[in-house]
């Protein structure tokens, strides 16, 4: 079934390929990326690029810059809305604080699996594309990162035992929760993540095994809790006046690539899960599911982040949960 899939995908954006009209002047899009070239969302970056340049016979360029190299996380957006770049990847959990609703995707124990992960994104889609459109952005794709764990420098049994630690938070999300735990949050960039726990500026974080992998946190960090908190989604968008001023034809081929990254990204994730977590422990990391007085401690505060959540988005975050809800 998934191969079938992933050739009608193929098919399509072969027949975009055919169908593109060059330009008499090809353009160079930089594209902006906070995670390091080897992560899974930069490599489905790197491939959708190729495609874009491939696909509209070198009309458009789409050249990919890993790590923050170009911008930092948390300036990628605000630069693509400003024409400082064209396009760009970005954790729009990260930016909750200018609207709650970039926020769905971190609400706590809401969706923790894959498929319910779909289910949400279905929900809270036309509500994100619409915010975008008024910040002068268009969204091209987006793809889960793996479930949210726990991450540690000691063996953690239960809330108690988090009290004053230094958390590493990236959004308003895991700020909170830090707050709710007793810890300490350090707002960190994910570029940043290695050099914080190496010097003791953080010496845990929720995250996916995906990014721990990445960036070796075994050098610095004993143990990793399976939680399945949440799944954030990285987004891929593209400033809005460069769109306009794009060709159909050529609107069609990145559309095409879009489909098929969004679609091989989900998969690379899905799959990248257990190889990172085997990862960790190859590094010596302890690896395993967390305890059930954790798990429920835990459960609880995020019936009280979920609870925040829906009171600040109103009646359209509510309108996101409940259709989520309702396709289970």
């Amino acid at each position: 079934m998934r191969s079938n899939h992933l050739t009608r995908l193929s098919v399509g954006v072969a027949a975009a390929i055919l169908t593109f009209a060059g330009s008499a002047s090809a353009e160079k899009w930089d594209m902006p990326m906070a995670y390091s070239a080897t992560n899974f969302h930069s490599a489905t970056g790197a491939e959708f690029a190729k495609c874009v340049t491939t696909g509209t016979g070198g009309a458009i360029e789409i050249v990919t810059h890993p790590s923050g190299s170009l911008f930092k996380g948390a300036e990628i957006k605000r630069a693509i809305q400003t024409g400082q770049a064209p396009i760009g990847e970005r954790l729009l959990s990260g930016h909750q604080n200018e609207n709650v609703l970039f926020g769905f995707d971190s609400i706590p124990f809401l969706a923790t699996s894959f498929d319910d992960s779909v289910k949400l994104w279905k929900a809270a889609k036309p509500s994100i594309e619409k915010v975008l459109d008024a910040q002068n952005l268009k969204l091209l794709y987006a793809v889960p990162w793996p479930p949210q764990g726990l991450y540690f420098k000691k063996e953690v049994n239960s809330v108690a035992d988090m009290k004053g630690v230094k958390f590493r938070s990236y959004n308003t999300a895991t700020a909170r929760l830090a707050e709710l735990t007793g810890m300490l949050p350090v707002q960190i960039e994910a570029a940043e993540i290695s050099q914080a726990f190496a010097t003791g500026v953080a010496s845990s974080m929720v995250s996916s095994g995906s990014t721990g992998y990445d960036r070796k946190v075994w050098e610095s960090l004993t143990h990793f809790y399976e939680v399945d908190a949440w799944l954030p989604r990285n987004y891929v968008m593209v400033n809005k006046g460069v769109w306009n001023k794009t060709s159909k034809a050529n609107q069609g081929v990145i559309q095409g690539c879009a489909t098929l990254a969004e679609y091989t990204g989900f998969w690379r994730s899905k799959e990248y899960t257990g190889f990172t977590l085997n990862g960790l422990r190859a590094g010596g990391m302890t690896v395993g599911l967390a305890g059930d007085k954790l798990v429920a401690e835990l459960k609880e505060i995020g019936k009280t982040m979920t609870a925040e959540w829906l009171e600040k988005a109103g009646a359209e975050g509510k309108a996101i949960v409940d259709a989520f809800r309702a396709m289970k």
